[in-house]
């Protein structure tokens, strides 16, 4: 199977869904102390975060599957994504 995935420098495509959030000072201060530059990573100075989603959109921009968590920790198994790709790309 061939497909792209999205890469979202500056959190621009997830901010059109609404998928982006501050961290919160208090984690950006955590954050710092492990080393983490988040503004620096992000390309655009910001302490922003998307959302874990998974989008899966076919050739004619419908979207055929979402998962969308603010739990990290949650995220959609890869058989579940390999399974909806199967069935897109199954003949009709």
């Amino acid at each position: 199977m061939t497909y792209k995935v999205l890469r979202d420098l500056g959190n621009r495509v997830v901010e059109q869904y609404g998928l982006v959030f501050t961290l919160p000072e208090a984690l950006q201060a955590i954050y710092a102390k492990f080393g983490i530059d988040l503004p620096k990573g992000n390309g655009d100075g910001t302490w922003r975060l998307p959302v874990p989603a998974r989008f899966v959109i076919d050739r004619e921009g419908i979207i055929r599957a979402v998962d969308a968590d603010p739990d990290y920790t949650r995220r959609p198994e890869p058989a579940e994504t390999v399974d909806v790709l199967k069935r897109l790309s199954a003949p009709r």
